[in-house]
């Protein structure tokens, strides 16, 4: 207590660099600690790229999918958002592992607020996330079944990409971390972030078009704020126009509104000790 009524002496500008360091110890201890799983970082290149070869191959040869050219290719951007996703929930999921090892009790006792605390680990989720999807990218981009169409040059396909996928990771680390500071069991957090995230990602577009969709799953893709982030990759990295889709604009609007009032809500919360 004595350290926060200090803390609230201390110039703006001090308070700010604390904060930042405190941050970015965090998102440092977080990187280091992903890195060191092998298990976590190979599976997170290897498992999406077995799905394309399995759904991707089998589906083309097998199902013939209509109004689907180049399925493969197709399923490429839904696999980098199925990456991003499943990064979210691992690193959400961090909070229980400092929760009942005792370090979280440990940061909250900090000068820090809560909300730093939260911010430093909602960020290493982001950057993390970011890493492995774009890791997919590059390791797709490689393989020479995988056509991508660059509708928007390469650096211009490559950077509306990338902005999807921060953006992306922006909103799954905010929901992760606003679901993690309610939940106080990780086994419910994964079941509820299944429930969630799940039909998020089914009804997206990225396994199958919204356009092929009865009228009220339609619907439902288009409040759905991961169609948007599928949506921008297809149009970067599949199509040949922007026919059939939303378009950059609308899909930019909605993924910067949504990421950052998400991100925010996630982050402006309290944390608890409670098992």
């Amino acid at each position: 207590e004595g350290d926060r009524i200090t803390r609230g002496r201390q110039p703006a500008g001090a308070i700010l660099m604390r904060e930042l360091d405190a941050i970015t110890a965090l998102l440092v201890r977080d990187l280091r600690s992903f890195f060191r799983s092998r298990s976590q970082l190979y599976s997170s290149v290897f498992f999406p790229l077995m799905l394309l070869a399995i759904l991707g191959v089998g589906v083309e040869d097998g199902l013939d999918p209509r109004n689907i050219d180049d399925y493969v290719t197709f399923l490429t951007p839904g696999m980098i958002v199925m990456t991003a996703l499943f990064s979210s929930t691992f690193s959400s999921a961090s909070y229980y592992q400092d929760r009942d090892s005792g370090l979280l009790r440990v940061m909250i006792a900090s000068p820090h607020s809560p909300q730093v605390i939260l911010l430093g680990k909602a960020l290493a989720g982001v950057t993390i996330g970011g890493v492995q999807a774009l890791a997919l990218l590059l390791v797709a981009a490689a393989i020479p079944s995988i056509n991508f169409h660059w509708q928007y040059g390469v650096p211009g396909s490559i950077a509306l990409t990338a902005f999807a996928v921060v953006l992306l990771n922006l909103f799954l680390s905010g929901l992760g971390q606003m679901l993690a500071s309610r939940i106080r069991s990780m086994q419910g957090f994964h079941l509820v972030m299944n429930l969630v995230l799940f039909p998020f990602l089914f009804f997206s577009g990225a396994f199958f078009p919204l356009d092929e969709l009865p009228i009220w799953l339609k619907l439902l893709g288009r409040i759905n704020p991961l169609s948007y982030g599928v949506d921008l990759m297809h149009l970067s990295l599949y199509a040949e126009s922007s026919d059939g889709y939303f378009g950059v604009p609308v899909d930019l609007a909605v993924l910067t509104l949504v990421a950052a009032a998400v991100f925010y809500a996630g982050t402006s919360r309290s944390t608890s000790l409670e098992r």
